[in-house]
């Protein structure tokens, strides 16, 4: 069976720096009818739950470690058994959210993930945070950006932890090799292609 990929949107609020914004969260699940990848888990694991709908759950991936793609992890784990894998350099901004609990494994530049018969390829891309993480699904023409790169350019850099010259360089770097049709499935908002993306990010 073809892998294929699903989306739920979750509102919520995201806070940090003292400042709270109503969101919009994009969650991403890639598999079949038998198992599913999570990308991200933010506010009420509920919804995310019924999208799961029974399958078995291989990882949940945390694109990076704001409080508004994490709020929902541990209730996550909770309702599918599944390892939360998180990038250590963002583990500041999960113990603001998440004090009392760890992830379970270390995210890191190269860690790959297979489900429904496929390969995702994780990509180090600092700079919105210093563990943001994106993930490559060649087989699928996708790569999943969280908040590194959006549908008109890079994502924010004006809050703690962030830096502008860093998420360029990532991006540079770690995305805009990829085909040009590659589709750029966001955290936030809507999809995009490389090549649409590669007069945005400067």
């Amino acid at each position: 069976m073809t892998a294929r990929i699903d989306k739920v949107v979750v509102p919520g609020v995201f806070s940090l720096d003292g400042q709270d914004f109503d969101v919009e969260n994009n969650v991403w699940l890639i598999g079949d009818d038998d198992e599913v990848l999570v990308m991200d888990a933010p506010h009420d694991a509920a919804p995310i739950v019924e999208a799961i709908g029974g399958r078995r759950v291989t990882a949940i991936v945390l694109t990076h470690g704001h409080n508004d793609h994490i709020t929902a992890a541990p209730a996550l784990r909770a309702a599918t058994g599944a390892e939360l894998w998180f990038h250590p350099a963002d583990r500041m901004l999960w113990d603001m959210t998440h004090p009392d609990t760890a992830p379970d494994r270390d995210l890191a530049a190269g860690t790959r993930f297979t489900v429904a018969g496929m390969t995702l390829h994780a990509l180090h891309t600092p700079g919105h945070s210093p563990g943001s993480t994106c993930l490559h699904a060649p087989e699928l023409s996708t790569v999943f950006t969280g908040d590194t790169l959006f549908c008109g350019g890079p994502g924010a850099t004006g809050r703690s932890f962030s830096d502008h010259p860093t998420i360029v360089a990532s991006i540079r770097s770690q995305l805009l090799s990829l085909n040009g049709d590659t589709v750029v499935r966001t955290g936030h908002g809507d999809d995009t292609t490389i090549a649409a993306e590669l007069s945005h990010v400067h």
